[in-house]
């Protein structure tokens, strides 16, 4: 189970506009944001990317990198990109469901055409939305079962400044016997 304060699971990818990503050897600021998200067919995850790629110059100010991962193919990736008019956030590609699984995310199946009219992989992951710190320890963490809901990246803005200026520590970190 993954849960604050522990290591989070390897992870490396190719990403469409930037040379492939490897969680283990980037050294952000303060911490890296990764957002799983369901691919090219979901189009509330293009919303909540376009807001992501709006948002990203201000969350690189308080020392946060960001990056949004699927398991879409390279030209599906390219076309949300595209689509979302990424210049500064990275999207990284073909993530294997093994390491999804890793990550603790969600799996479905496909139910064919996605409610935009793109066809949905035959397997794929469900959202989720990760703050690794540089030591590659888990922060924060949220994953979905519907793709309906999400953090708000605003709200999470608000939320680092605070934790940044309290020094505030990861919580939720307790795993032992109950």
């Amino acid at each position: 189970m993954l849960a604050p304060r522990r290591t989070a699971p390897a992870l490396v990818v190719d990403t469409v506009n930037h040379a492939s990503f490897d969680l283990a050897s980037k050294r952000p600021g303060r911490m890296t944001l990764i957002y799983f998200y369901r691919g090219l067919h979901c189009g509330v995850c293009a919303t909540y990317l376009q807001e992501l790629e709006r948002l990203t110059p201000e969350f690189a100010e308080r020392g946060v990198t960001t990056i949004a991962i699927s398991s879409d193919s390279k030209a599906r990736a390219r076309g949300m990109q595209k689509k979302i008019a990424a210049n500064n956030l990275r999207i990284g590609y073909e993530l294997p469901l093994t390491v999804a699984r890793k990550w603790g995310l969600f799996i479905s199946t496909s139910r064919s055409k996605s409610s935009i009219g793109i066809e949905e992989l035959e397997i794929f992951f469900e959202s989720g939305l990760f703050l690794v710190r540089a030591d590659r320890t888990i922060h924060y963490l949220s994953v979905q079962s519907i793709p309906l809901l999400r953090p708000n990246f605003e709200e999470l803005l608000h939320a680092l400044d605070f934790l940044i200026e309290h020094d505030y520590p990861t919580r939720g970190e307790y795993v032992g016997a109950l």
